[in-house]
């Protein structure tokens, strides 16, 4: 028998970042700041055929050091199924539930995380995807048990584009300014979204800054998602019904073809 995880789930001008990164580098002294950051726009609209949006994040630091940014979407609760091949069907064998789950999780950095950021500020402060908290109580799971539902979470996450693979780059402009995009996909979540800057000195955060992002369905999206949400039955009625109708449509334009 074998068996394998499956999970149930309930861009910026260059012309405007070159103008905001001067602005940083003469507002920065005068404030005797050791990070600040800011984002191109604190908004980003879901339309009809939304394809995706990329945010530029930019600022400057006084001295050295290495930058780090996590982009962390509003948590929520997951159930994770397991899926096991039972005389020749795939069924759901096992189910574990998650509380607390990041629906978005992103992470750049202005060099190799090992190696600017030492374990326990790492593991303190979820820096990288190894490091995010997805506990089950100890009775459900043992520590090994676990362990493989956790994978099983963050791969399907990554498959479905919400938890990159590979980490971004912050590439610093000179000394002092540095920037990095954000890319959310055409599939991101809604809500307000927390993006953590962070200055390290030999493998210490030194100084930090949280930005808020709020990501919203606007429109005819907005109307028919709070449709759903508030009226779930009738909702899920008249999908069934416009579904029926659009076969009954197709197999009479078929049969008289």
């Amino acid at each position: 028998m074998s068996a394998r995880l499956t999970l149930n789930l309930t861009r910026a001008g260059g012309g405007m970042a070159a103008v905001c990164l001067i602005l940083f580098a003469t507002a920065a002294p005068a404030r005797a700041q050791a990070l600040v950051a800011d984002l191109s726009r604190h908004f980003v609209a879901i339309t009809t055929g939304f394809t995706g949006a990329e945010v530029l994040l930019f600022g400057a630091v006084e001295g050295e050091g290495d930058v780090v940014v996590v982009v962390r979407g509003p948590d929520h609760r997951v159930v994770v199924h397991r899926k096991a091949r039972i005389l020749g069907v795939w069924v759901n064998a096992a189910q574990m539930t998650f509380e607390h789950v990041p629906s978005f999780y992103a992470v750049a950095a202005s060099g190799p995380l090992a190696e600017i950021a030492s374990e326990t500020v790492r593991a303190r402060h979820e820096l990288g995807v190894e490091y995010l908290r997805l506990r089950l109580p100890p009775a459900k799971a043992s520590p090994n048990v676990a362990l493989e539902w956790r994978k099983g979470l963050v791969r399907n996450y990554q498959r479905l584009g919400l938890y990159p693979r590979e980490p971004g780059t912050v590439t610093f402009l000179g000394n002092r300014l540095f920037r990095t995009r954000i890319t959310l996909p055409a599939n991101v979540p809604t809500g307000v979204y927390q993006v953590q800057t962070y200055l390290l000195r030999h493998g210490r955060i030194v100084s930090a800054q949280t930005t808020p992002l709020s990501v919203s369905k606007i429109g005819t999206e907005a109307v028919i998602s709070d449709f759903a949400r508030r009226q779930a039955p009738l909702y899920g009625l008249i999908a069934i019904t416009v579904a029926l109708v659009a076969g009954w449509i197709a197999h009479l334009a078929f049969r008289k073809a």
